[in-house]
């Protein structure tokens, strides 16, 4: 499991530095720091064996029925990633320490960043489509969370929620591509749908698969017209900015293309679809970048450029295309990264990011400049650097590629154009930020920022150095796996290098820096020009496009949901009489072949009973104490069916449900009128009548037809294999905790999530309480009679005895962790009654959300536990064991799980009792306003 651990240490990290408040800021950098580096060397020990072509995978059970496992794999694609995802992290979490002012929660950013960088290392490393998903979407969710850091300003909170409602749209129609990519190819496997490529190209599903999965990569790698959310996320701190769009959330949708380029690549759609979008991209991007007077605006657009440029290289049809795309996706990294962190200096020092208001800041930060200046070059595809050499390689490509047929040519006409416009923001860049003059009203005199903040940024210039000079012996290996991985089975040759002679590539770049100095030069009538077009503002678009969505759809709510919940159940019933009621009618005889079981004295009475309290609950419901009673009478009869049929473990479950429930219905009910008021007209009652008569007719109908019919139940299965299998010989108990446990699983988690929400929306709930009763009198003075408070202390340490061993015996007979559970809630539940809530918090103050949360965890962790073994998740181990005096004994690890759902029960159980207690004690009588 060592390839686990890469994201794994990334989510400790996560963790961790959440609990660092109360450090120094030296002190929770470097504790933060401790797991991304450890992974970063966890990596780079796997390099040499990726760089001789292998993949590693690692894969651990989970759902093999469906086909969902826990799946990693390294190839160079993904280590490449994995590289920029940690190193610039590092570099990104170091410079954030010098960043952050003293008001900023700096382990809560700390946090968010390492719980995005654990969602970006699951997205490349996952060798499942499915898993894979699940991490894009944690990107989606931790990039919320990063861009609205600074959650009081309005922009940071509107920026979060276009992000998400684009990037969580373009997830939605991936998830719905990568279930049909998984259902042509008959598995989830990505190794299996890299290798179908002609499956997949065969299809009929080929093309919708295609365009969903490309709408989840161009929404999150900004591509037009799905860019203008990326511009509005520069309201999250520079060190976000510099992470989120450097190496991180938008090169997601360009790794997406890139892992999938061997299984979707090579049609005339791909081509066509991947290559117009690119090109739009690029060429809107850099077109824009040149007007933006905010520095960070300036970088946002220039990254929608460059993405633009990596998704148009992913287009071309040509060998060596994808080689530079992997290329450039290496040298945005690296210049990006640092002109951001560099922009967070100026913002940092001067206290605005205007570039109308920045001018002459070579003399006040020479080095700082210095640094910028050359990241700006790089950018700009200036010789001597890495951008340059991916920028050569670009427009090689787009001259051997046939695209668009005889207007092909236009190609390479118009990436230089973009070229140019590349170089002439990047020259704005230089020129209004660091000569033009002097400042003018700056917020703060500027100066050069700490010596440690300069250092990640003279890491990545030194890169963009090292790459630009000496290529093949920096990143050769790493651009040659991942460029394996991406192609498919080999690698064309190639040659970066510096100087390939006088040739029609060299001759396009010196025509970018040519006209886009000249471009910048002239920059006014440009300027101009574009002030004399109609603006658009994308923010106001999207605002009033969501207004007006949302209010379509509070009218279609408001016609649908009027508050009557009559009408709710008359159409759910209505619906269940048509879906259900309709083949009754179809059928010629309504009994089947079997002989239904004799009634006798024992069920005749049973359900006579159960007939009475329902009918009773209707009759007497508007006497809110008297239909409890009655609805109680029917939850007891229940019960009794089950123990007739020979349910124990379901009787014991409704039995304490029952007790619980009343319980609690009790407290509610305190609070509510005495009597309902009668409201149904006689015309009501008699519709209400007429449907229930009907639905009736219909369900036991139904019944009567499947119980006189032979039908093959799956119980057998689990009756043969329940001991062998799980180790228990109740099958109940050995479902719940083994065979279905996943489910049971699910269940206590919405069961504390439930709690959870009931406690917070009882939290202080202004209610008033009632003075007396339905017939007037006044409640006893005596709350907690003495009687009442001697039996429950005397029955507590016997129920508890009750419970534990109900729930040691759950495994092999009638019992386990939920029975359990509630039988300590009713004993707990009776001491609330018998001597109120403040009485036990002071005797025994319990954290019943901590309860919940230890429940959760150990069934998480009993489940986790079989991995170690190489067995699905939650398989049940057991074993029998010979102890001295007291014999032969099987210990399984259902008991650890069960223990899980045995917390999780009474923590909420309990919980949501103290909550209603605690208004019972707080409340104001009737009169008194709260």
């Amino acid at each position: 499991m060592t390839l686990l651990w890469i994201p794994l240490l990334s989510l400790l990290g996560s963790i961790i530095s959440s609990m660092t408040g109360k450090l120094s800021r030296n002190q929770s950098t470097a504790l933060t720091l401790i797991t991304p580096i450890i992974a970063l060397g966890l990596a780079i020990s796997f390099a040499p064996a990726v760089f001789s072509g292998d993949a590693i995978r690692e894969t651990i059970s989970w759902i093999p029925l469906l086909g969902v496992d826990i799946a990693f794999r390294l190839d160079g694609l993904a280590l490449l990633f994995v590289f920029m995802i940690l190193g610039i992290g590092i570099l990104v979490i170091f410079y954030a320490r010098y960043y952050l002012s003293s008001n900023d929660s700096m382990p809560k950013l700390y946090a968010y960043l390492m719980l995005f960088m654990t969602a970006m290392l699951g997205i490349v490393m996952s060798n499942n489509v499915i898993q894979l998903w699940f991490f894009w979407e944690l990107t989606s969710i931790s990039s919320f969370l990063l861009i609205s850091y600074w959650w009081q300003k309005a922009e940071a909170r509107k920026g979060a929620i276009m992000a998400l409602t684009i990037t969580g749209g373009g997830g939605l129609a991936l998830l719905a591509g990568l279930l049909l990519l998984g259902n042509i190819v008959g598995s989830y496997n990505l190794d299996i749908i890299l290798a179908s490529r002609e499956i997949i190209q065969a299809h009929a599903w080929y093309e919708v698969t295609l365009i969903l999965i490309l709408l989840g990569a161009f929404t999150k790698s900004a591509q037009f017209p799905f860019h203008f959310w990326l511009p509005h996320a520069m309201a999250a701190p520079t060190p976000v900015s510099a992470y989120l769009h450097s190496a991180t959330m938008v090169k997601a949708g360009i790794f997406l293309l890139a892992r999938f380029y061997p299984a979707l690549a090579g049609t005339e759609l791909w081509f066509l679809l991947v290559s117009l979008t690119g090109l739009s991209t690029l060429l809107f991007g850099a077109y824009i970048a040149l007007f933006k007077h905010d520095l960070k605006g300036l970088l946002a657009y220039s990254t929608i450029s460059h993405l633009g440029l990596i998704t148009l290289l992913l287009g071309l049809d040509t060998e060596l295309a994808a080689v530079a795309a992997i290329f450039h996706i290496i040298n945005h990294a690296t210049f990006k990264a640092s002109l951001f962190m560099a922009t967070g200096i100026i913002d940092h020092e001067t206290g605005t990011r205007d570039m109308r208001k920045l001018n002459g800041m070579w003399r006040f930060m020479p080095y700082t400049a210095t640094l910028a200046m050359v990241a700006a070059a790089a950018m700009a595809g200036v010789p001597l650097l890495n951008g340059f050499l991916s920028k050569e390689m670009f427009f090689a490509e787009t001259l051997h590629q046939q695209l668009l047929g005889s207007m092909s040519w236009l190609i390479p006409v118009l990436a230089t154009v973009a070229g140019a416009l590349a170089v002439a923001y990047s020259a704005r860049f230089i020129h209004d930020v660091f000569f033009n003059g002097d400042p003018i009203d700056l917020p703060k005199q500027p100066s050069e920022p700490p010596r440690y903040m300069r250092v990640p940024i003279e890491i990545l210039v030194a890169l963009c150095l090292v790459v630009g000079i000496f290529p093949n012996f920096v990143v050769d290996d790493i651009l040659k796996a991942a460029s394996f991985a991406v192609i498919g089975g080999y690698v064309p040759e190639y040659k970066v290098a510096l100087w390939h002679g006088f040739n029609l590539p060299l001759l396009m770049s010196a025509i970018a820096v040519t006209g886009g100095i000249l471009l910048y030069s002239q920059r006014r009538y440009l300027y101009q020009y574009q002030a004399s077009l109609p603006t658009l503002d994308a923010k106001k678009l999207f605002d009033s496009t969501i207004y007006v969505v949302t209010k379509w759809c509070q009218r279609k709510i408001s016609a649908i949901e009027n508050g009557s919940l009559q009408r709710y159940l008359m159409l759910m019933f209505a619906i269940v009489l048509i879906l259900a009621g309709g083949p009754l009618f179809e059928m010629s005889q309504l009994g089947g072949q079997k002989q239904p079981t004799p009634i006798d004295v024992h069920n005749a009475v049973g359900a006579a009973l159960l007939m009475i309290g329902a009918i009773s609950t209707v009759i007497w419901h508007r006497s809110r104490v008297i239909s409890l009673l009655m609805i109680s009478v029917v939850g007891l009869m229940v019960s009794v069916a089950f123990t007739r049929l020979s349910a124990p473990d379901l009787a014991l479950t409704q039995l304490t449900v029952e007790v619980v429930t009343i319980v609690l219905l009790m407290l509610a009910l305190f609070f509510l009128p005495q009597h309902s008021p009668k409201e149904s007209s006689s015309i009501h009652v008699l519709r209400d009548l007429g449907v229930s008569a009907a639905l009736g007719i219909v369900v036991s109908s139904v019944c009567y037809a499947l119980l006189t019919r032979p039908l093959e139940s799956i119980s057998d299965f689990f009756l043969a294999n329940a001991k062998t299998g799980g180790g228990g010989t109740n099958v109940v108990n050995v479902i719940l905790v083994d065979f279905r446990g996943f489910d049971t699983l699910g269940e206590i988690i919405v069961l504390g999530i439930a709690a959870l929400g009931i406690a917070k929306l009882l939290a202080n709930l202004p209610l008033i309480m009632p003075r007396s009763d339905s017939e007037g009198r006044v409640w006893a003075k005596e709350r907690y009679p003495i009687l009442l408070a001697s039996i429950s202390q005397s029955l507590l340490p016997l129920a508890l005895m009750v419970s534990f061993y109900i729930f040691l015996r759950g495994h092999n007979l009638p019992g386990g962790g939920f029975i359990a559970g509630l039988v300590t809630a009713i004993a707990f539940i009776l001491q609330y009654i018998a001597h109120g809530s403040n009485w036990i918090a002071e005797r025994l103050p319990i954290n019943y959300r901590k309860i919940i949360a230890s429940g959760i965890t150990i069934a998480l962790v009993t489940g986790v536990g079989s991995w170690f073994f190489e067995r699905p998740f939650l398989t049940t181990w057991f074993d029998y064991f010979d102890i001295p005096f007291i014999g032969k004994i099987e210990l399984a690890s259902a008991l650890v799980f069960d223990l899980g759902v045995y917390l999780t029960v009474v923590g909420a159980t309990l919980m949501i009792l103290a909550s209603l207690g605690q208004l019972t004690a707080n409340a104001p009588k009737e009169g008194v306003h709260v």
